[in-house]
């Protein structure tokens, strides 16, 4: 026991005595104290330069974090994912981003579809399916058709998870992860551009209402209030409802105990009886319907649509999951929040074009001083 809490004790010291966890905490309670200089209208300067402090608004600095807040929970639903797929089939999967863009565009265009078939509208079906109408959908306007979008996105993006899993996954599932890393890649650009040859590269509105006109949710701040409206609302409950239903999957189901015993050791699981493949295609199903889901969700919440938003959105992904620890379901819904409320509140110091660096540094941070990440040496749930 002595020697146990001898090699704990100094262990510890390592980590705290080590260069990166001393920057970590210097970098920490700088932006802290300068934060809170910011916000009490205290600042310093140096021959006309101010290295401290500043002037914000209590309301701004809640906005940023709320904004950042809406931004985690979907980067954390989709990283949910891409974290099972690593844990389970063992590599990281490169087309995850498009699979969001695959399930966000078959999602859309079945509520347009949706909606033309209940409204008056002067527009051709072509148009619609296309997605080249005025923006015809809202939660307000059409609540079904956003329903059956959102069901439309996962039940497509799991069938076409499930048919790239037969043609091109499975016959691969005994290289190296190396091999499968670089056929993600292929998986990835075809479905990029298999998108483009259908809806083009224009980037088109989609949701009816300007955010500002859509029913909302105020709430009083210090110096002013926060407003959500209802798209944003209508994502934080769908992204927290399914979060929550991970959750009770992975611990309270035989197919969560089964896939996180496969996770911990797969050829022990085979010996034991666990149906590998059923789990395997589990986790698929699992992985694409919520990250069509994510697709559809943050495309409510932002009202715009690209070919490329989720590739874009991947690097974000990727960050979140790295940062609560690879193969972690709980570290990539803990890390794509810090993620988002990093790259948002950033903005208190940066100019608006830098958050994907801020995100990006924090993440680098930390992984200085837990190289296996915030939930590192928790696999699955």
């Amino acid at each position: 026991m002595g020697v146990t809490e001898s090699q704990t004790g100094d262990k510890i010291r390592e980590v705290l005595g080590s260069p990166a966890v001393a920057l970590l905490a210097f970098a920490c309670v700088y932006l802290l104290a300068d934060l809170i200089a910011k916000l009490a209208g205290f600042s310093i300067s140096v021959a006309s330069v101010q290295v401290f402090g500043g002037n914000i608004a209590v309301s701004q600095v809640f906005t940023f974090v709320m904004d950042g807040l809406i931004l985690g929970l979907i980067v954390g639903l989709a990283g949910v994912g891409l974290s099972m797929t690593y844990s389970i089939l063992n590599f990281a999967n490169f087309a995850h981003g498009d699979y969001l863009t695959a399930g966000a565009f078959s999602g859309w265009a079945t509520a347009y579809v949706i909606a033309f078939l209940t409204l008056s509208i002067d527009a051709s079906f072509g148009s619609i399916i296309l997605l080249n109408s005025p923006s015809l959908v809202s939660v307000a306007q059409t609540p079904i058709a956003v329903a059956a979008g959102l069901v439309v996105s996962a039940v497509f993006t799991v069938g076409l998870v499930l048919a790239l899993d037969r043609v091109v996954y499975r016959p691969m599932r005994d290289k190296e992860g190396i091999s499968l890393l670089i056929a993600s890649i292929g998986v990835a650009l075809a479905l990029r551009y298999s998108i483009v040859f259908i809806w083009q590269t224009s980037t088109r509105g989609v949701t009816s209402t300007n955010p500002a006109s859509l029913p909302s949710f105020t709430f009083p701040v210090v110096d002013g209030q926060y407003t959500l409206n209802l798209h944003e609302v209508t994502m934080i409950v769908a992204a927290v409802a399914l979060m929550l239903g991970v959750h009770f999957l992975l611990q309270r189901t035989k197919l969560g105990k089964a896939m996180r015993a496969m996770s911990d050791n797969k050829a022990l699981a085979q010996v034991t009886g666990i149906p590998t493949e059923r789990v395997v295609r589990a986790t698929w199903v699992i992985g694409g319907g919520l990250a069509g889901v994510a697709g559809f969700l943050i495309i409510l919440e932002r009202g715009v649509l690209s070919f490329n938003f989720g590739w874009r959105l991947l690097l974000f992904i990727f960050s979140g999951v790295i940062l609560g620890g690879i193969g972690s379901v709980y570290g990539a819904i803990g890390g794509g929040i810090i993620i988002g409320v990093a790259s948002r509140l950033a903005l208190v110091w940066l100019p608006s074009g830098f958050p994907r660096v801020a995100a990006f540094s924090v993440m680098i941070l930390v992984l200085l001083y837990r190289p296996s990440g915030l939930f590192g040496g928790v696999t699955t749930a």
